[in-house]
């Protein structure tokens, strides 16, 4: 009987910890994902020649919503030389959120 209730106990404990880890909500993705996502984007029309991201988030406000983003740049390479963008890339979804060059 002492086994039946510690494999019950067990099969309890791990469903709720399944259970529990779904139910947590959207995870923040790294900013090397971010980075790579703003590379791919740009990638079929810009040859990229370098590219920083900040590590740290910030909280930004466009048109009155408030964005928890990842802060980077972006340098291309072109005929007439060296073009810098700077984006901001939501921390939860990797939406770039603005891309401006400088």
């Amino acid at each position: 009987m002492t086994i039946k209730r510690f494999l019950l106990g067990l099969g309890v404990g791990v469903s709720i910890g399944i259970w529990l880890q779904n139910k947590k909500g959207p995870q923040n993705i790294t900013p090397e994902t971010a980075l790579k996502k703003v590379k791919k984007a740009m990638q079929p029309t810009h040859h990229i020649s370098g590219s920083w991201i900040h590590m740290v988030p910030e909280t930004v406000t466009r048109q009155s919503i408030d964005y928890h983003v990842y802060r980077g740049g972006i340098s291309t390479a072109t005929d007439t030389g060296t073009v810098q963008y700077e984006f901001l890339v939501a921390t939860n979804s990797g939406t770039i959120i603005e891309l401006k060059p400088l």
